[in-house]
This record gives C-alpha cells, structure tokens and sequence, in this order.
C-alpha cells in the first residue's frame, strides 16, 4: 500500500494515495495494460496491412502517429507498473520517485493536421485518442501523488486544438 502518501501531514488522508492505491488503481491499470495490448496488435498486424494501401503522405503520418501512440504507451505502462509496484509494498514511494524520472509524462497530443488525419485507418485514431485519454488522467492521478502539497498550482490542461479533435471524431464515426 501507499503508506508514505497517505497522510498529507495535519491528519488528513490523500484523496490522491487512497485514489492510488483502491480498485479504481486497479481497473486503471488493467485498462492501460488492455491498451498496450490492442495498440500493439493493431500496429503489428492489421494496422501494418493498413499502412500499406495508404498514400505517401498518410503513409508518413501513420508511421510518426504510430511512433507517438508506442511512445506514449511505453511511458504509461511504466508508470502504472511503478505505482503498482508502490501499492504492493515491493517499492517505496521515494523509490518509485527515483525510478520515475526516467518515465517521461508529459501531454501529447495528435501531431498530424485534420487533412491528414482524415485519411489514416479508424482504429488507429481510435487507440491514439484512448491513449490521450489515459494520458491525461494518469498525469492528473501523479501530479496530485508526487507533486510538493506547498508546490501545488492548479492544473490547466493543455490547449487542444479543436479543428484536429473534431475531425478525429468525425472520421472515427464515418468509418464505424
């Protein structure tokens, strides 16, 4: 269990070390772990046909959205495999902070322009769009864990661009 973090020092208990270490951890983790899965299926089998057929410059996209979706799974499976490894008792806290800077969490979004989006496969959107999901709550789930109680600023995500989120759904719903 999260021992180290459970008590935010006055006597409270940390919404986000109880958050961390319950069920709701565990349906978290087996969610990313779900997606690491199907992310890595797609891309070595159906996905690899898909890029095939797609023209030069949707082709380039795929291979750089693809790179990004691996990239961002990688991280993220890191992370929850260190907090697991933290709610298990196998890791300190201040073990797992030492181990997590070589996570790299940082928020990613869709590099490709809504034109270029409009043409790549559906179901690598789909798994792109979950991981930048997933992205954000597990960067959300370990600024409220590691960040300093007296460091705190308020969260402000990132600025999306509407345009590209917008035509992602769009062709996601076109082609289901």
């Amino acid at each position: 269990m999260v021992r180290e973090l459970n008590s935010v020092g006055d006597g409270t208990v940390s919404f986000a070390a109880k958050l961390a270490s319950s069920d709701s951890f565990k349906a978290l983790f087996r969610e990313g772990m779900v997606l690491v899965e199907d992310a890595a299926s797609y891309l070595d089998g159906e996905g690899r046909e898909e890029a095939k057929r797609l023209p030069r410059m949707a082709a380039l996209a795929y291979a750089a959205e693809s790179m990004r979706l691996t990239t961002r799974l990688m991280q993220l499976a890191s992370w929850l495999l260190l907090q697991r490894a933290v709610n298990e008792g196998e890791l300190t806290t201040n073990e797992a902070m030492t181990e997590k800077r070589k996570v790299r969490l940082v928020e990613q979004d869709i590099a490709s322009g809504s034109d270029v989006l409009a043409r790549l496969p559906a179901r690598l959107l789909e798994l792109v769009e979950l991981s930048i999901r997933l992205q954000a709550r597990i960067i959300h789930i370990d600024r409220l864990l590691y960040q300093p109680q007296d460091k705190k600023e308020p969260v402000v995500a990132a600025p999306r661009h509407l345009e590209t989120q917008l035509q992602l759904l769009r062709t996601v719903f076109e082609t289901a």
